[in-house]
């Protein structure tokens, strides 16, 4: 139902706007308040470059994430990520990851990028914090921000926005009649804008996710996910029909399909309850990352990776190198 007020197939968006407009005015004043001074914000010694969105829901922040922190580590520079780690509950904040943090505690898509690239990973509600956190630890040249464009308590020296390039930004308006946390006049003032399929606007780089071959999370064998045997899918993840619809024009062969709600976590019993002993229970690696300590031996998971226009692509790594470069002739 939601999903039919924001893209504007229902008129109930409008028994919604009240508490739009109040959202809406709550998210400008805050604003306004941190540009005039009247709320601080921190200001990080190396820079930060934020890569979030405008909507609500997946949009596929996670995976430019990890294609910006692997660009910057193949050519040397030294890179942190932190997030707010939404869904985890750790005992005490910040919480720099290790091998043995689990996604109970630090929220999924930091797990995610922590196993991934092995890269220095900080959460807390407060980012300025795992920042800290991150510093006192580790010698870096510049940090990423899973999230956080709306987070005005950590300055930033670039902004990345990704759009979903199927949904775009719905009917338009505010949390919660639409899908909006700020409208999309903000877009005109970010460095850069990359759009997750769909057709590119603007001064818009067009993104894909390829990814054709599974993982099996007990074994870590590797497989063509088209050769997985009668495959049943799930995903808690912003947006599954994304996952399943790009399932389906791989060739999977596809005998259900169940959508949970994003974060969401998991039992064993849960789980198992979809899959037959000689189907395959395919996940997005979001999901994997909270199933490794039950998973079974028919369990697999599809890794993605963010493929960006060359020339877009060259655009913003170029930039954020530059702030890099000119913040270490500052410090000298």
């Amino acid at each position: 139902m939601i999903e039919r007020i924001w893209s504007g197939k229902s008129w109930l968006y409008i028994l919604l706007l009240p508490l739009s407009f109040l959202y809406g005015l709550i998210a400008i004043i805050r604003r306004a308040a941190y540009k005039v001074g009247l709320k601080r914000s921190w200001k990080s010694p190396i820079p930060v470059v934020v890569v979030g969105n405008l909507t609500a829901g997946g949009n596929g922040k996670t995976p430019v994430v990890i294609w910006l922190l692997e660009s910057l580590a193949k050519q040397g520079y030294r890179v942190g990520v932190v997030s707010r780690g939404y869904g985890g509950k750790a005992h005490s904040y910040p919480l720099v990851l290790d091998e043995k943090t689990t996604a109970t505690a630090a929220g999924d898509e930091p797990v995610l990028i922590y196993h991934r690239t092995k890269a220095p990973v900080a959460v807390a509600p407060k980012r300025s914090e795992a920042v800290q956190a991150l510093l006192a630890l580790h010698e870096l040249d510049v940090i990423i921000t899973d999230d956080g464009l709306q987070h005005y308590a950590l300055q930033r020296d670039y902004e990345i926005v990704v759009i979903d390039g199927q949904r775009r930004f719905g009917n338009g308006w505010w949390l919660p009649a639409g899908p909006m946390r700020e409208r999309a006049s903000r877009l005109k003032s970010v460095n850069a804008l990359i759009v997750n399929g769909g057709q590119p606007e603007g001064r818009e780089v067009l993104m894909t996710l390829e990814g054709d071959t599974a993982v099996n999370i007990v074994t870590s064998k590797e497989q063509p996910v088209t050769q997985l045997p009668s495959v049943i899918a799930m995903a808690g993840i912003g947006h599954p029909p994304r996952f399943f619809a790009s399932l389906e024009t791989k060739g999977v062969n596809l005998v259900s399909t169940y959508a949970f709600a994003d974060h969401q976590d998991y039992q064993q019993h849960q789980l198992s309850a979809l899959v037959k002993s000689n189907q395959s229970l395919l996940m997005t690696e979001k999901d994997a990352v909270k199933c490794r300590l039950f998973a079974q031996p028919n369990w697999w998971f599809l890794p993605v990776k963010a493929q960006l226009a060359h020339t877009g692509e060259q655009k913003i790594l170029s930039e954020i190198k530059k702030l890099i470069a000119n913040n270490k002739k500052t410090c000298h």
